[in-house]
């Protein structure tokens, strides 16, 4: 039976598939954000890319999933990101939700709501070398 460093070794990506209730806003708000469309997968999904990191954006929507559904996002900068955020005018362009950034005890923490719900949470961990050293 292989062992999970051996499971590990056979993973050559992981990315969540986030829910889009109208696929081509959701397309074009991740664009405006920064994601680029990498690989158009089938007419409903769409491999949305940031740098080396990537998640599926999908034409389903089930609306208690999207409302439950977070992405925690790791970043160097909150500030560049939250300025980026503002710039977009995304709460005017899209009715979505923004909460500027916060100390949250371990990390200062932004967020903003996708047009169909899901929230990303945007934080800089409070000890910067943590963002590089992955827990052992």
């Amino acid at each position: 039976m292989p062992t999970a460093s051996d499971l590990a070794q056979t993973v050559a990506a992981m990315r969540p598939m986030v829910p889009a209730k109208d696929f081509e806003i959701s397309k074009r708000f991740y664009i405006e954000l920064g994601f680029q469309p990498r690989i158009l997968l089938t007419d409903r999904l769409v491999e949305m890319q940031l740098g080396p990191f990537s998640f599926i954006l999908q034409a389903y929507y089930v609306q208690e999933w999207a409302d439950n559904f977070v992405i925690y996002l790791t970043v160097t900068d909150v500030t560049t990101w939250w300025n980026h955020i503002l710039a977009l005018d995304l709460t005017a362009r899209y009715g979505v939700k923004i909460m500027p950034p916060q100390m949250d005890g371990w990390a200062t923490v932004a967020g903003v709501t996708d047009p169909s719900g899901v929230l990303w949470r945007i934080a800089q961990l409070c000890n910067a070398e943590a963002v590089r050293q992955p827990a052992q």
